[in-house]
């Protein structure tokens, strides 16, 4: 064999060898790039449950929750939720008709009771309680309960299929009020939006529903002996395509991090 062609098939060995090391270095990498010994390496975004979720929401919860949904979109990269709120009796509905959706919140336990073949185990994750909304300025002076009977006053509740509705039946009769409602609304922001707008002079809402509205609405506390306390229930759905994700996020609604944003917007704890 010539020199020549000894030292091309040397040259040649050499590159090769080269080649492969450089592959298995990229693959894996040394021991503390893979964390192999330490264990102190961050698990990579992929490692999480990824998925598009859609989580049906009472109504009360639409401010608080668009809140909550960038704050775990930010800690879990990858999973997208996308909440469609409503009164919970129409998410119930919903549910029961196989409309694709992964978790379930209601404000009421009896809506949920009520779809026990179609969720998993449920927990509440918050509580709430309702007040009086006024008309801006509050012209007729209502301070408590009674003041809603007077018939100069346009007062609207939610229909008493809605979980909030239900709640001001209960207080109303509990006190012995006789209200004759202007219109009976599908949900809480229906009857907070007629108040504010001025079709109504007051309303039935829950406290958070009623902190958002500012000035456009007078809140007027009702004791806790005339109260009713509303509880809002997680679960995931069976029908989840994303059962593992789904139910990550229901954990999520009871961690610190996120009881702290339900409690800033005013929900107590559960």
């Amino acid at each position: 064999m010539s020199p020549t062609l000894t030292r091309r098939r040397t040259v040649a060995a050499a590159a090769l060898s080269a080649a492969l090391l450089a592959g298995l270095t990229a693959c894996g990498g040394d021991d503390k790039s893979a964390g192999s010994d330490t264990g102190s390496a961050a698990p990579s975004a992929s490692a999480a449950p990824q998925a598009n979720l859609t989580v049906l929401a009472a109504s009360s919860l639409t401010d608080v929750f668009k809140t909550a949904g960038e704050a775990y979109q930010k800690s879990h990269p990858g999973t997208k939720v996308t909440f469609s709120f409503a009164g919970s009796q129409e998410l119930a509905a919903q549910v029961k008709q196989g409309a694709p959706a992964d978790a379930l919140v209601t404000a009421d336990t009896k809506t949920m009771d009520g779809l026990k073949a179609e969720t998993g185990e449920a927990k509440i994750i918050a509580k709430n309680r309702l007040v009086i909304a006024a008309g801006k300025g509050n012209p007729f002076k209502i301070d408590d309960l009674k003041d809603l009977a007077d018939t100069k006053v346009k007062v609207v509740l939610a229909a008493p299929e809605v979980p909030v509705g239900r709640y001001s039946k209960q207080i109303l009769d509990a006190q012995k009020v006789e209200v004759k409602p202007v219109s009976q609304e599908p949900n809480v922001r229906a009857v907070l939006s007629k108040v504010e707008l001025g079709e109504a002079d007051a309303g039935l809402v829950y406290k958070t529903d009623s902190a958002k509205s500012g000035d456009k609405v007078v809140t007027v506390e009702i004791p806790d002996d005339q109260n009713a306390v509303a509880s809002y229930p997680a679960a995931t759905l069976k029908q989840s395509k994303n059962a593992e994700a789904a139910a990550a996020f229901v954990a999520w609604l009871s961690t610190p991090e996120a009881q702290k944003i339900l409690q800033d917007a005013g929900f107590q704890q559960p």
